[in-house]
This record gives structure tokens, sequence and C-alpha cells, in this order.
């Protein structure tokens, strides 16, 4: 637990100490995202937080990380480096939606090869299937997440702060290490992204932060549990990020629009601002969900098949009510105002 504790504060210091410095070299290249009808923010604001916590996430679990496969370890590492560099990439001068889709596949494929994957369904084929959803799909839904300040990177803290808990309460301590190193990471960086943010993650940031909750997910193992049951756990845990990819494609559908190239003021947290909310309280609400879901999680861990099942029905419904009801408001404006 020592071990836990001192991942968490080294990555939240190192983020802490090198977002200043991002910033700094953000502006210094121009990788800035300039203000816009379209988008929330009035004043030309730094990109690339992302890379501090990249850095705070990779020196904390190398300095303090120890007893993991070797293979998995680099195979963690390459990935989420590469998808990274895509981010950052994309963040300077824009790389199209179908050759992000790609690299995103080709670090997922990677994972597998690397021996992290789904293995709970009886048939090796359909795990690789789930595995390169799954991964592609968080990865993505953290990044179209990313649309007002602290906000991904508010979720992501109390996701991986959940993933933390889950994983010590089963022993699962060299997991715990990558859910603390990115708690602690996002902790550090949201000092700085708090609205009104000095800086944003970006895609550098938002689609590692969403890699490395998807590995979280797929890494935890719940020992004497069913996975009947315990497939749930990470759905619901990520159930914010996945409610919110849900309604942007749904309404960007519903509009005949191509829900990928075709941004919109249509997330949930510009739904809430359009109800009245201000931007730091619509954030704030949705933290307040998350942590529910994060305890709607536990509860399931340690529930018996029809308890279980029945809080998923409960979940499944206030999200399907939510979907409804949030459809209704119509979003206002342009394009959206993310950094996605």
């Amino acid at each position: 637990m020592i071990n836990l504790l001192l991942i968490f504060v080294s990555a939240l210091l190192l983020a802490l100490g090198a977002t200043p410095v991002v910033r700094r070299l953000a502006d210094r290249l121009g990788i800035v995202d300039q203000p816009d009808p379209r988008k929330l923010h009035r004043a030309p604001v730094p990109l690339l937080g992302g890379i501090a916590i990249y850095v705070g996430f990779i020196l904390a679990l190398l300095v303090f990380g120890e007893g993991w496969v070797l293979s998995q370890m680099i195979g963690i590492l390459v990935s989420a480096t590469m998808v990274s560099f895509l981010g950052i990439w994309d963040d300077r001068s824009g790389v199209r939606p179908l050759l992000k889709l790609l690299g995103q596949l080709v670090a997922a494929s990677i994972l597998i090869i690397s021996g992290v994957k789904v293995s709970f369904l009886p048939y090796p084929a359909l795990n690789v299937a789930i595995t390169l959803v799954w991964v592609v799909g968080i990865t993505n839904a953290l990044n179209l997440l990313d649309n007002m300040d602290g906000l991904s990177g508010g979720v992501g803290a109390v996701a991986a702060g959940f993933f933390l808990l889950l994983a010590a309460m089963n022993g699962q301590y060299l997991v715990a290490s990558l859910a603390a190193a990115l708690m602690g990471a996002c902790i550090g960086f949201l000092y700085y992204n708090l609205n009104p943010a000095t800086i944003f993650m970006g895609d550098a940031g938002s689609m590692f932060l969403g890699f490395i909750l998807s590995v979280v997910a797929i890494k935890l193992r719940f020992p004497g549990r069913p996975s009947m049951i315990t497939w749930m756990i990470p759905v619901v845990v990520l159930g914010l990020p996945i409610f919110d990819t849900t309604l942007v494609v749904i309404s960007r559908l519903r509009g005949g629009m191509n829900p990928l190239t075709s941004p919109g003021k249509d997330h949930v947290s510009h739904r809430l601002v359009q109800m009245g909310l201000s931007q730091r309280n619509a954030v704030i609400v949705l933290y307040l969900i998350c942590c529910a879901l994060g305890l709607a999680a536990l509860f399931i861990m340690q529930a018996d098949f029809l308890q279980a099942y029945l809080m998923g029905a409960a979940v499944f419904v206030a999200g399907l009510i939510g979907l409804i009801a949030l459809e209704r408001v119509r979003p206002t404006g342009g394009q959206d105002g993310s950094r996605a």
C-alpha cells in the first residue's frame, strides 16, 4: 500500500511540475486552441497538457512500479506512448479521423500481442474483437468527453480512483499501480485545467487517458466472482463517457450528420449548461454522477447474481431515461468547445 501511495504522490507532483513547462512549450511552438464563436473559451489556450499527464504517469511507474510481467508492461507503455504521440500529432497539425482510428487499432493490437486482452468469452476470436472495440471505444469516449474545463481529467481521476479501490480490494496491486499513477497525474494536471483553464490536455491527453483506463479495466480481475457478473463493473465505472458518446452519436445520426466528422455542442455537459447550469456546476454534477456509478460498481462486485443484475438494470434504465431527457434539450451553436 505504501508503494501505491508513492506512485500516486509522485505522479501528482510530476504532473503538477511538468504542466507549466508544457504550457510554455505549447505557447512557444504555437500549439494553442484559438477562440472561435463555436467554442467555449474566449482567449487562446495552450494545448499539449496531456504531455504532463503522460510524463507523470510513466515516470511514477518506472521509478516505483515493480513486479510486472515484462512483456505486458512493455506492451502497455509502447502502445500508450503511440496513442499519446498520435494525439500530439493531431494537436499540432490535425489527423484525419480514419488515420487516427487506424493508429488506435494498431496500439490496441500491440496490447493484445503482449497478452493484455479480454478473456471471459469462450472463443479467442471474440475476446480479441471485444478487446479492440473496448480499447478503441473508451479511448475515443474520453476524447469526446474533453469538451469543458476540467471534465475529462476529473472524470478520469474519479474512474481511476474507483479502479484503484477495486483492484486493491481484490489484491490486484500491480493493476492498482496503473490506476494510482493515472489518478495522481490527472489530479496534478487538474490544478491548471479547472475552470477557467490555463491549459488544455488536447488529444495527447484525452486519448492517452481513455487508453489507460481501458487497459486498467481489462487487467482487473475478481477472484472467486463469476465473469457473468464482473464484466459489468468496468462498464458501470466508465458509464459516463459511454453515455456521453452514445448521446452524441444518436444526436448526430438523427440530425443526418457524421458522428466522427461533425462535432457540435451536443455533449451532456453542453446540454446541462443549456438547461441553466454554469460550466463549473455542470462539471461538478458530472463528477458526482461518476462517483455514483463507481459506488454502483462496488455494490455489483459484492452482490449475488440477482442483486448485481438488478443494479445493472437500474443503471441502464437511469441512463436510458437520461438519454431521452437530454436528447430533448436541443443544443445551440455550431461546432463544440471541445479540444478533440
